[in-house]
């Protein structure tokens, strides 16, 4: 077995060590809350939108821990016993996952044989821990939404495997110089998360997440592979160390036996006040933050927002570990630190149950199908506590097996030898079907890679990507209800139902600096669709019909406004033009208008309404996007509206997501278009 020992004289053991880790009830109350944000965020992100911060608070509490751990190691012992650290670290961490990994596997091949190809990469990732990697380098790009993906949450805890293979090593050679020298090297673990959000600010995208050809400066090319700029920062071991340090440097100041014999000892209840600020804080961070909105990353994340979340936790963590606050038992209660105690295997529970009932990951749940994966999650993680984990960390099953093996009865070793040979033949089966698996990508991505094939988009030579996008409503809400026709054809009369005349006024050229026009577009089919990624789906059927269509998955109606605009002052428009635009993000009533002016000139233009299910992301969006294309007709008399969010749902036309068509709904979606045109 591994050790590091440092050098005798450095260790002198005190009469009562001063850096040991007493049980701190606070701390695992603290784990309930961040285990409770990150899964109201893994079930609807509309619900908590800053959730995911709770990993943060993961971060900086195992920072604090581990570094405290190692301390009071070293101050028992004059030495950090580096094997039996990670012997300890793996009966924590790998029976549940173990049994998480062939129980899912069991179930998608009885289940979900369609997915096995993809999650034979995530077990493999999972099992090494390097799951944060893998996930960087296959992308989680747009199509990724419709996967089942049961083991996407699994980076997190890479990151802090990879944290603790590393750490112990960096501990010794510190305290090789002397323990009484942490307070003081524990600045530059400090400076060193500073500068992790510093590069997290210089490197982050600030602008709208396309394709890599759409917005190549989101991307980095790596082996010919693009690489997200924002998963590799999210994801990444290095730009993600800066909680794990923050945790670690205030391991080193703030030890809970210590600061009781310091003049801290009587500042319990400014300690308190100190922890209402803390949690104040991290509430109002999970609350206005955001992962990634239509316009892109968000930027007051990537320029501070984890270094905040981190101050904050320290904040709180500085006051559950005084021995005289009210802060450590009012978070530490007994719902709590139940929660907290068992928080590791909800987090691992948790986002594959809630994969089972939804199907796809990009679909939120409901609060019955959040409270029906709450229930069953408590259960698993609860079974998997007490008769997995804590018997294999405790040692328990081995002097169980030996009190076993002691009787004279056979038939108990019997039934359990049958039993695990049943479990073992059954995770074989499952482990060789998870390895000859064929790789297949997921329905929606399928259809739009097909739409894809059928040939060069006809507008390409004008497409131009705005490195902005529309800022997201701050109160969406569902729009009025459209007339019962399913199809409404406006009055001839411009200023009908009171609506104020089209603009007549030739719209501004768009900038020649941002718009490509290196040759000129072919001249445009009579008739012209323009839309994202649910018409791209149905572009051979429509393209069958005569319709010539520019579709693009990710597609936002603010980048598309340049196009018609230059379209239009070169006279390239035919006799009618489709649009189907707005699913991906908002757009305000300026870029509308911009968009349908530049149409003005056209005889027919038909806009289709759109359809998300409302547990969706651009749930938060659509209904508002929705209430102005209702109102179009009434200010433009060369439009039609085609309500597509009333038929989307007459036929079970849709993926598993509620918004991509599959092959009945390519087929409806375009006997509609045609029906209206008479083609």
């Amino acid at each position: 077995m591994t050790q590091a020992v440092t050098r005798p004289l450095e260790w002198s053991p005190p009469r009562q060590a001063i850096s040991r880790v007493p049980y701190l009830p606070g701390l695992d109350g603290m784990r309930a809350l961040a285990v409770v944000a990150v899964m109201l965020y893994h079930a609807n992100p509309s619900w908590l939108p800053g959730g995911f911060l709770g990993v943060e608070v993961f971060f900086v509490i195992s920072g604090y821990l581990i570094t405290l751990l190692l301390i009071g190691e070293h101050e028992r012992t004059g030495r950090v016993s580096l094997g039996q650290f990670w012997l300890r670290r793996a009966r924590r961490l790998l029976p549940a996952l173990f049994t998480l990994l062939i129980g899912l596997t069991i179930y998608a091949v009885f289940f979900r044989r369609d997915v096995l190809g993809q999650l034979r990469g995530d077990v493999l990732a999972g099992l090494t821990y390097v799951s944060n990697w893998y996930q960087i380098w296959v992308g989680q790009g747009y199509t990724q939404r419709g996967d089942f993906a049961p083991l996407r949450h699994l980076w997190s805890l890479a990151v802090e495997e990879q944290f603790y293979l590393v750490w112990p090593l960096v501990m010794v050679g510190l305290m090789r110089l002397g323990r009484r020298r942490l307070p003081e090297l524990s600045r530059w673990l400090v400076l060193a998360a500073i500068v992790v959000t510093l590069a997290l600010a210089v490197l982050y995208h600030p602008g709208r997440i396309g394709s890599c050809q759409v917005t190549p400066g989101a991307y980095w090319e790596v082996g010919g592979r693009c690489v997200s700029k924002t998963d590799a920062l999210y994801l990444g071991t290095f730009t993600r160390f800066g909680g794990l340090l923050l945790g670690s440097a205030f391991a080193m100041v703030w030890r809970p036996v210590a600061i009781m014999r310091g003049p801290m000892r009587t500042k319990g209840h400014v300690l308190d006040l100190v922890a209402i600020l803390g949690l104040a804080g991290l509430a109002a961070l999970c609350w206005y933050l955001h992962l990634v909105t239509p316009g892109g990353a968000d930027p007051w994340l990537f320029r501070g927002g984890f270094l905040l979340t981190g101050l904050a936790t320290l904040a709180v963590i500085a006051a559950v570990t005084h021995a005289r606050s009210w802060a450590g038992p009012a978070i530490g209660n007994p719902l709590f630190l139940w929660i907290g105690t068992r928080s590791y295997g909800m987090y691992l529970y948790h986002w594959p149950i809630y994969q089972v009932i939804r199907r796809v990951a990009g679909n939120g749940l409901t609060v019955p199908q959040f409270a029906v994966a709450m229930v069953a999650t408590a259960i698993v993680t609860e079974t998997s506590y007490r008769f997995i984990e804590t018997p294999i960390r405790t040692g328990r099953i081995r002097r169980w097996w030996r009190r076993l093996q002691a009787k004279r009865d056979p038939n108990p070793r019997r039934m359990i030898a049958t039993v695990g040979a049943g479990v073992v033949a059954v995770s074989m089966f499952a482990a060789a079907n998870l390895a000859t698996a064929e790789l297949k990508p997921n329905e929606i991505a399928e259809s739009i890679r097909q739409g894809e094939q059928v040939g060069k988009d006809p507008l390409a030579t004008v497409i131009v990507t705005p490195d902005t996008a529309e800022p997201p409503p701050v109160n969406a809400t569902t729009p009025i209800a459209p007339t019962p026709a399913s199809i409404v054809t406006p009055s001839t009369d411009p200023g009908a139902n009171g609506g104020p005349r089209p603009v007549e006024t030739r719209p501004p050229r768009s900038d020649p600096s941002t718009t490509t026009t290196t040759e000129k577009p072919r001249p445009v089919a009579r008739v012209l669709a323009i839309g994202d990624s649910v018409m791209l789906g149905a572009r051979d059927e429509l393209e069958a019909r005569g319709i010539t269509v520019s579709a693009e998955q990710n597609r936002q109606m603010i980048e598309m406004v340049p196009v018609v605009q230059q379209l239009q002052a070169d006279e390239q428009f035919g006799r009618v033009v489709v649009v189907h635009l707005g699913t991906n993000g908002p757009f305000s009533g300026e870029t509308l208008d911009a968009f349908m002016n530049a149409l003005s000139g056209v005889r027919r233009v038909v806009v289709l309404t759109l359809h998300v299910p409302p547990t969706a992301d651009a749930a938060q969006w659509v209904p508002g996007n929705n209430r102005q294309l209702f109102d179009l007709p009434n200010r433009y008399d060369n439009v039609e509206l085609l309500y597509w969010d009333g038929l989307a749902t007459a036929c079970d036309c849709l993926y598993d997501d509620g918004i991509h068509l599959n092959q009945a709904g390519q087929d409806y979606y375009t006997q509609l278009v045609a029906d209206l045109l008479d083609l």
